[in-house]
């Protein structure tokens, strides 16, 4: 067995934080078994060594080792780039073709974010962690494979089961051995280290003289969070070495280069999410208004039927001041009156029906005199459904008909998209 300080020469991981020691240690450990592990740790902590260690000393060396980045694959073709697919199994699947899992048989495989998988992946994913057994996408032959798998993540995994976007039970299979990274603020012994190393690196990548920090920026280079980390910390030292014309770094010169610590430092998914959250309030909202508008006219049209029924205006009056109140305002007049859009505009906005004000009588003595009202009853929709329709095929004409763009746009998967374009028929 290889000592740690042999793995970390093999492998140029610098540092010797105790936390990172002991994650190198269990990666030492358990590369001879074929326990699933599960590698956790922040963005940008370089957990990708960790899958690396573990084939390299696994009898499983000498085949084929895949890693995934499971988040950059589109949700809507990620089982066919795991599993494969038959030929005419969904368009553009002109020739059959082996998935990671197939190819990788007898290696292993490494799952970077694992935590971004579709529930219907993590359920196949299962099913291979369990008996090795998998299905190509359009195909009914089960498959066996034996490869090793280790994931990767930099979320939280109780939050994400909690709130049902990841599965307890894959979780419990991936980690039957979890390994922590830690992260960059937590190692700061090795952060000077690092930094040398990576101007060292840039200076014969450059072919230039090395940079070096005097005592006040090394302090304020231990002081900073690094909320990127080791990746970060390279990309830094990299545009010191590439910008800066004199070599010996002061303090106002690298903190010049720090971002602010309390600036947003999350990966762009996040923001991703922001903007899907953002779209589904304005929806939200946007129902909300339909569904109140709605309320205060079917109001009208009570209190319009009350004055057809009930020629004592005075007492109609009396008996639905709180209706005309809520109405007309406690002036008596529209409260929308001052407001500069003109009813036209309101209908044109929010696509409602016109309503009429009048309605041309040519009833007899005996036709129902509550006609009118009924008439108004019968041509008021408002259907969510519709409301649906007309979002989608605007975003889909915002976005010349680019489903992936038009779904981020809705805040709904490019499958969900596509099955309610079918199912409308748009």
């Amino acid at each position: 067995m290889e000592s740690i300080q042999a793995i970390k020469q093999r492998f140029e991981i610098i540092g010797n934080d105790p936390k990172l020691n002991r994650a190198i240690e269990k990666a030492i450990q358990v590369a001879p078994t074929d326990i699933s592990v599960l590698v956790t740790g922040e963005s940008g902590v370089g957990k990708e060594a960790i899958p690396k260690i573990i084939h390299s000393l696994s009898h499983r060396k000498h085949a084929k080792y895949i890693a995934v980045n499971c988040g950059a694959i589109p949700e809507g073709t990620i089982d066919s780039e795991l599993f494969g697919h038959e030929k005419g199994s969904f368009t553009g699947a002109t020739q059959t073709r082996s998935g990671y899992f197939e190819v990788a048989d007898g290696g292993t495989i490494f799952l970077d974010e694992v935590g971004e998988l579709p529930l219907t992946t993590q359920v196949r994913l299962l099913r291979i962690l369990e008996n090795g057994e998998f299905l190509k996408v359009g195909s009914s032959q089960v498959q066996k494979t034996n490869v090793r798998i280790v994931a990767a993540t930099n979320i939280n995994m109780f939050d994400a089961i909690k709130k049902e976007k990841f599965r307890e039970d894959l979780y419990y299979r991936l980690s039957t051995v979890e390994i922590q990274i830690p992260p960059l603020r937590e190692r700061k012994e090795d952060i000077h280290l690092l930094f040398r190393k990576f101007a060292s690196d840039f200076s014969q990548k450059y072919k230039m003289p090395t940079i070096r920090l005097d005592d006040d920026a090394i302090h304020l280079l231990l002081k900073y969070r690094w909320p990127g980390n080791i990746r970060q910390l390279r990309n830094i030292a990299e545009q010191i070495s590439v910008l800066e014309e004199e070599r010996d770094i002061k303090l106002n010169t690298l903190s010049g280069y720090l971002p602010d610590a309390n600036s947003s430092n999350l990966p762009a998914v996040i923001e991703s999410q922001r903007r899907e959250s953002n779209f589904s309030n304005e929806r939200e909202i946007l129902y909300k208004v339909l569904f109140d508008m709605k309320g205060d006219l079917n109001d009208l049209k009570k209190l319009t039927l009350e004055l057809l029924k009930n020629k004592d205006t005075q007492k109609v009056q009396q008996d639905n001041e709180s209706l005309i109140r809520k109405i007309y305002g406690a002036n008596g007049q529209d409260e929308d009156e001052d407001e500069d859009v003109t009813e036209a505009d309101a209908h044109r906005v929010l696509r409602l029906p016109t309503i009429p004000t009048e309605k041309p009588v040519h009833a007899s003595p005996q036709e129902d005199k509550y006609h009118f009202a009924e008439e108004i009853e019968e041509e008021e929709t408002l259907s969510l459904h519709e409301k649906e329709i007309e979002l989608i095929k605007k975003s889909l004409e915002r976005n010349r008909g680019k489903r992936k763009a038009a779904a981020a746009e809705l805040g709904i998967s490019e499958r969900t998209l596509y099955r309610k374009i079918k199912q409308f028929d748009l």
